[in-house]
C-alpha cells in the first residue's frame, strides 16, 4: 500500500515546541546539541548523548548541508522514541559542509526511529527535499519571523 506524498502530515513530526528561531550555537556540534535538547525535552528521544553520536556518525558519511544556508542532518537511532523533526535558525551562519560551500543558518534535524527508517523517514526526507528544491521556499525560510510561519511553510505543500 503506497502512501501518497500529500497525505504526509508534518504536524505529526514537528510542532512549535520543536522550532527554535534564535539558536545560540556558533558551531555545527553546538547546533546539533541544541536541537537534540529540544527533541529530548519534548519526549522525542530518550538519550541526548547517544542520539548526538548517531547524528555525528551520519554526518561523517556525507554532506548534509544543502544550498542557500540550509542543512538537513539526521539521526536514525534506537534513542528515538518518536520520529520527529527539530528546526533551528542560528543568529550567525555556522561552518558546515554544504553543496555550495557556504555556511549554514537554518538546520532541519531529523530524528528517526530505527523501526521507521524505511517508511515515514524516507517519505518525510523526500518531502523536505522537494520543499528545499524550491528556491522560493528556501528564501522564505530565511525571512520567516515566527514558528507558526515555519509550520505553515512546511505544510503549505501538503
Amino acid at each position: 500500500m503506497e502512501i501518497k506524498m500529500e497525505e504526509l502530515d508534518f504536524s505529526k513530526v514537528v510542532s512549535e515546541d520543536l522550532i527554535q528561531l534564535d539558536l545560540q550555537a556558533t558551531s555545527k556540534i553546538e547546533v546539533i546539541e541544541e536541537l537534540t535538547n529540544l527533541l529530548f525535552v519534548n519526549g522525542c528521544i530518550n538519550d541526548e548523548e547517544g542520539f548526538i553520536q548517531d547524528v555525528m556518525y551520519r554526518e561523517n558519511e556525507g554532506v548534509t548541508g544543502l544550498e542557500k544556508g540550509i542543512a538537513i542532518p539526521h539521526g536514525k537511532s534506537d534513542y528515538v522514541l518518536k520520529t520527529s523533526i527539530a528546526i533551528g535558525r542560528t543568529k550567525e551562519p555556522v561552518e558546515w559542509e554544504s553543496m555550495d560551500g557556504n555556511p549554514i543558518n537554518i538546520i532541519i534535524l531529523f530524528a528517526v526511529k530505527n523501526a521507521d527508517k524505511t517508511t515515514t523517514h524516507i517519505k518525510l526526507l523526500q518531502k523536505v527535499a522537494v520543499l528545499l528544491s524550491d528556491e522560493e521556499t528556501i528564501e522564505q525560510f530565511q525571512t520567516l519571523k515566527t514558528k507558526k510561519e515555519f509550520l505553515h511553510l512546511l505544510s503549505k505543500h501538503n
